[in-house]
């Protein structure tokens, strides 16, 4: 999937609306100023670095944020109707997580994560338009959103860094100890970290079914018919004696099924 240079700049003034809108304080500024700052490379990242996952085309990742943010807002609406105390964070620090939740898929000051791939057979074979820049020092997208937050002097608050850092809730191991508890006393005291991380999912699933959905339902190339000895140039004499000589059709069948 490709994005037009105008949605590329609609999906940027989507993004740093919402940070004009929901974001308060010292820090709306400080975030204004940050993205500015790395407005030309965020606004061309993919998402993820191979075509399976979500959004890998440049644009991909303001895009996803954006439906992040989206899909956060509309399920806050939700968990408060079916009763849950949405008392125990504000909108924006909902927003705040939601637009910031990936940002550690940037890289560093310097680098970004994802750079093209020169492979091109990992490019054909593989999907994998992008590769991981081994330029930047290793770590975990969630430590890295915070990371570059802290060192830009954008503050966040102990909801913030939780729902951060669970976004992806137990397909992250590291998760585990948050959310799989079941000791009240150490269950996360808001259900922030739920929204952020189910708001992620729902707006991977449509970013998934946008790109495979309908390529999926075409028709199977028919596969080739399975190999078999018969299918190699015929072996030296010796080799066919040998094949000859065993006694056991199992063993005789196990070879010309391979």
């Amino acid at each position: 999937m490709k994005l037009t240079a105008e949605e590329i700049q609609f999906n940027w003034e989507e993004l740093t609306g919402s940070i004009e809108t929901y974001i308060t304080g010292d820090r709306k500024q400080a975030m204004l100023d940050f993205y500015n700052k790395y407005q030309d490379r965020l606004m061309l990242m993919p998402a993820a670095h191979k075509k399976e996952y979500h959004n890998a085309f440049p644009g991909g990742y303001v895009e996803h944020v954006t439906r992040v943010v989206r899909c956060a807002l509309q399920q806050y609406e939700l968990w408060r109707k079916e009763g849950a105390d949405v008392s125990t964070f504000t909108k924006e620090e909902l927003v705040f997580s939601a637009i910031n939740h990936d940002l550690g898929k940037m890289g560093d000051e310097e680098n970004d994560s994802y750079i093209p791939q020169d492979d091109k057979w990992r490019r054909e074979k593989l999907g994998e338009d992008y590769k991981f820049n081994t330029q930047v020092p290793f770590a975990s997208v969630p430590d890295r959103s915070l990371f570059m937050l802290q060192s830009h002097g954008i503050k966040y608050s102990f909801n913030e860094m939780v729902a951060i850092q669970t976004h992806d809730g137990l397909y992250d191991e590291a998760n585990s100890k948050y959310l799989k508890t079941f000791m009240p006393e150490q269950k996360p005291r808001t259900c922030l970290p739920y929204i952020i991380h189910q708001a992620d999912l729902m707006a991977a699933r449509i970013e998934f079914e946008r790109e495979w959905l309908e390529k999926l339902k075409n028709p199977v190339t028919p596969q080739k018919k399975n190999f078999t000895l018969n299918d190699k140039p015929k072996s030296n004499n010796k080799q066919q004696k040998a094949l000859g000589s065993m006694k056991s059709e199992g063993l005789k069948n196990l070879l010309d099924n391979l």
